[in-house]
């Protein structure tokens, strides 16, 4: 079967490696255009520009799929389907249409749970206990597609979007190598999905990650899983930034003002929500690397009774 892969963060890659490895003819790679990245804003690849090359693919960086030239150059591949995971562009009629066995994407939910482009983050913010991944045939809406396959797993406390994206990467990397060949050969239906039991997830921005400590420490707690590594949950002290990375809901019942923060009994710090405690495990000062708040802690005592904005 000859693959164009399209893809462009580290999603993708585990996907795009084993197509490689097991023999897929990939006549070229799609990712999006290098961009300015950093302080210096040297110009950087995306993940999947990196391992393509890596693997002496073929790269192309079409700023969109939708002008001629590019639709045409595309063409020029012959494609017996498009695999997509994470590409960044909506792909119209003239290009689904384009191959025999059409586009298939790899979808970290469990459809039409979560379309759109955060589904990771969706999970976690709602404190579900499963998730899952779909692969399914793509359409001119927002992962409103048929179904080919889906695979569900537990969320375990310890996992932040980032652990549970490599996580999904992985097992949908592999659930394509199974379903790819059966949708071929004609041993798979493609299930519609249930358009009643669809949701959609608000688009996350920087000013996300704000910590308002009057809020429910499980719901904090959520945030704090779902935005790592970006945007990242943040409070403010003395004028700066602090990174929550790791923290934990704790039952308490006492008298303290919420958003003031208290000593715990192992040593570290926890702040006072509107609902319960969030026992703060790591966290990183503006401009330095993180660190265990009891380790915080001893450098600076006066954080214990400090009250945090809401």
């Amino acid at each position: 079967m000859r693959i164009v892969f399209m893809g462009t963060p580290s999603f993708a890659g585990p996907a795009l490696r084993l197509l490689k490895s097991n023999g897929y003819e990939i006549a070229a790679v799609y990712t999006q255009p290098d961009r300015p990245a950093g302080r210096g804003c040297k110009v950087s690849f995306s993940p999947v520009k990196q391992i393509a090359l890596e693997l002496g693919l073929k790269v192309v960086q079409p700023v969109s799929l939708k002008k001629e030239e590019a639709f045409e150059e595309l063409k020029s591949f012959a494609p017996d389907a498009i695999v997509v995971a994470a590409f960044g562009q909506i792909l119209n009629r003239a290009v689904l249409d384009l191959p025999r066995y059409g586009c298939v994407n790899i979808h970290p939910s469990m459809l039409p749970k979560y379309r759109g482009a955060v589904p990771v983050a969706a999970s976690l913010l709602n404190g579900d206990s499963f998730t899952g991944v779909s692969i399914m045939l793509m359409d001119e809406g927002l992962d409103t597609g048929p179904v080919l396959s889906q695979a569900q797993i537990p969320i375990q406390k310890y996992d932040n979007m980032g652990v549970l994206t490599d996580k999904l990467a992985f097992i949908g990397a592999c659930m394509l190598l199974e379903t790819l060949p059966d949708w071929a050969k004609g041993r798979i239906l493609a299930r519609p999905q249930d358009e009643a039991a669809a949701s959609y997830f608000r688009t996350i921005t920087r000013e996300s990650g704000i910590i308002d400590w009057s809020e429910d420490a499980v719901l904090i707690w959520n945030k704090v899983r779902a935005y790592y590594p970006w945007p990242g949950c943040y409070t403010r002290w003395q004028g700066k930034n602090i990174k929550i990375i790791e923290a934990a809901p704790v039952a308490w019942q006492g008298n303290a003002a919420i958003g003031e923060v208290i000593a715990l009994p192992h040593g570290g710090a926890g702040v006072v929500t509107g609902r319960g405690v969030l026992n703060i495990v790591t966290l990183q000062p503006e401009g330095k690397k993180p660190m265990p708040s009891a380790e915080f802690l001893r450098g600076q005592r006066q954080f214990i009774g400090s009250v945090l904005p809401s």
